[in-house]
């Protein structure tokens, strides 16, 4: 029982926070690590822990899955080029530069162990970056290149982070062999998500079109997706190894087998999916996504207490010069990157400078700037092994705990609150071309309804009256969003568009206050309530468009 208040107690402060972040308008990942911190030292609190096992498998799989499964592929493959250089490109160089700061900072860290530290803090937050990036209306492109860098790195920077971990443990590195677990690892994930992409959308194809056993399947898919990469190699290697002596381990990364499932599904589940179970799909893991999210940043801010007790060898001086030295390495090699890894390439290749000219430095920068660390740091640092294979303590494990928790804070605290005010100040915008795009496809969807009616007027079951009124509406909202997306200065049509949504919204506030009159005066029941409540609350969003 006391471990279901918590989470309780915990439920509610995210809730709390969230609501305050809202009104303070902050990005929630910063109050919510705030809040946990400030929760962790609050005196009689019960203890609570993250098992590593559980963070990575809970809390990563459907993080990772929902951001993949709304990612557009399009954009991820055409700005491919910028988010391999920092998904892996950047994501070694951070391990390097850290490892090499903290070795020749803090006194007695191995360079396995550095390197370890390195791999860590690496890897930015899906979350954190494309909750922060969306929020202030940069452009289109900055959002798609932070989301798939997101996206991608973890893989990269838990191939590295095993790798370093391996070495510390079994106190032997072997630069061919950790090249060849990064390939095998990355293709075999790559492979496994794929395979799990296809045999859900077959499994989604015939199974029940029931929302609920729909969304389940949904809900499933990720963790199915991450066990079989992460497990199942692993076993079958292991029975080849005890049958016929075969070396080594085989590992495949779990992250790059969700991001592909994901990635898959959201391309090709459209074809498969009906709208009742998109309306509550969309609904269930926008508040699975909001519960995990909340949850996570504030248990990063409660572990702080326990982190600092097991480091009483270290003057508080010591300590903060460390998390500044590590921290300040991190925003700076990633502003160091960033720059040349943008113009570098086109000033080399006048084909690719011709193909994608060279941006602004404006909105490099900000790139330059949103690198928050998140969940998978703390994930990894928690799961490092408590001794060696031969038994001695893990290097420095409780400082790297500590280090990693300091650079999640300063980067969600320090760059995300200072991001808004640095867009203002570079003038960086929106673009605008998320939504011409979608005012462009409501105008060829229009324009379809239009000629598939034409098509079947002369069927008898269409009536003329029918077929004129329809139309009419679908001319309309042809026109509407035509006008919009050719900036017509006349605002006549916005204007006979916005009074008929004030007029339709004040009918449906009408219908509601009526149809809550009747259930509460026992004339109809409540299941009957909530299925005229649901309808009203579609033609609600349809007004919203």
């Amino acid at each position: 029982m006391p471990e279901i208040e918590v989470i309780l107690g915990l439920l509610v402060a995210v809730a709390v926070l969230a609501t305050l972040a809202s009104r303070l308008r902050v990005p929630y990942p910063i109050l919510l690590v705030l809040g946990g911190l400030v929760l962790g030292f609050v005196p009689g609190l019960p203890r609570v822990e993250l098992p590593p096992d559980l963070v990575f498998l809970i809390f990563l799989p459907p993080l990772l899955y929902v951001s993949a499964l709304f990612t557009s592929w399009r954009d991820f493959r055409a700005n491919l080029r910028p988010i391999s250089l920092l998904a892996v490109g950047l994501v070694i160089f951070t391990t390097c530069a850290v490892a090499a700061v903290a070795h020749a900072t803090v006194e007695g860290l191995t360079w396995p162990a550095a390197f370890a530290l390195g791999a860590i803090v690496s890897p930015t937050d899906a979350v954190a970056a494309t909750t922060v990036a969306q929020r202030l209306g940069v452009p289109r492109r900055i959002v798609t290149v932070l989301e798939g860098e997101s996206l991608v790195n973890d893989a990269t920077g838990i191939v590295a982070y095993r790798i370093a971990v391996a070495a510390v443990t079994a106190g032997v590195f072997s630069l061919w062999e950790a090249g060849l677990s990064f390939v095998v690892g990355s293709i075999g994930g790559v492979l496994v998500g794929l395979a799990i992409g296809r045999a859900v959308l077959w499994a989604r194809r015939y199974a029940s079109q029931d929302p609920s056993i729909q969304n389940t399947i949904s809900l499933l898919t990720p963790f199915a997706a991450y066990l079989l990469a992460e497990e199942l190699p692993t076993y079958l290697w292991e029975q080849l190894h005890d049958r016929f002596g075969f070396p080594g381990e085989l590992h495949f990364s779990g992250v790059l087998a969700v991001v592909s499932a994901g990635l898959y599904l959201g391309r090709r589940g459209s074809d498969v999916i009906t709208s009742s179970t998109r309306l509550q799909g969309y609904a269930v893991w926008e508040l699975v996504t909001f519960l995990l999210n909340g949850l996570i940043f504030i248990l990063i801010g409660l572990q702080l207490q326990y982190i600092v007790e097991g480091l009483s060898e270290y003057s508080m001086a010591e300590l903060a010069l460390y998390a500044a030295l590590i921290s300040l390495t991190v925003v700076l090699v990633r502003v160091l990157w960033v720059f040349p890894a943008t113009y570098l390439p086109r000033i080399l290749s006048r084909r690719l400078r011709e193909r994608d000219p060279s941006p602004p430095w404006q909105p490099v920068m900000v790139v330059s700037w949103t690198g928050m660390r998140g969940v998978i740091s703390l994930a990894a640092a928690l799961a490092l092994p408590l001794t060696t294979n031969a038994g001695d303590p893990f290097p420095e494990r409780d400082l790297i705990l500590f280090l990693t928790f300091c650079v999640i804070l300063v980067t969600l605290v320090v760059q995300g609150l200072s991001l808004p005010a640095l867009i203002r100040a570079l003038g960086v915008e929106d673009d605008g071309s998320g939504e011409r795009e979608e005012t462009k496809g409501r105008i060829h969807v229009a324009q379809a309804a239009l000629a598939r009616l034409e098509e079947l007027e002369g069927e008898e079951w269409v009536r003329e009256d029918t077929a004129e009124r329809v139309r009419g509406l679908y001319k309309y909202r042809r026109s509407r969003f035509a006008a919009r997306f050719e900036g017509d200065e006349d605002d006549r049509i916005e204007e006979r568009s916005a009074a008929y949504q004030r007029l339709l919204m004040e009918l449906l506030r009408a219908q509601r206050r009526t149809l809550i009159r009747l259930r509460n005066e026992g004339k109809i029941g409540d299941e009957a309530m909530h299925r005229i409540e649901r309808d009203l609350d579609l033609e609600e969003s349809r007004l919203e468009v």
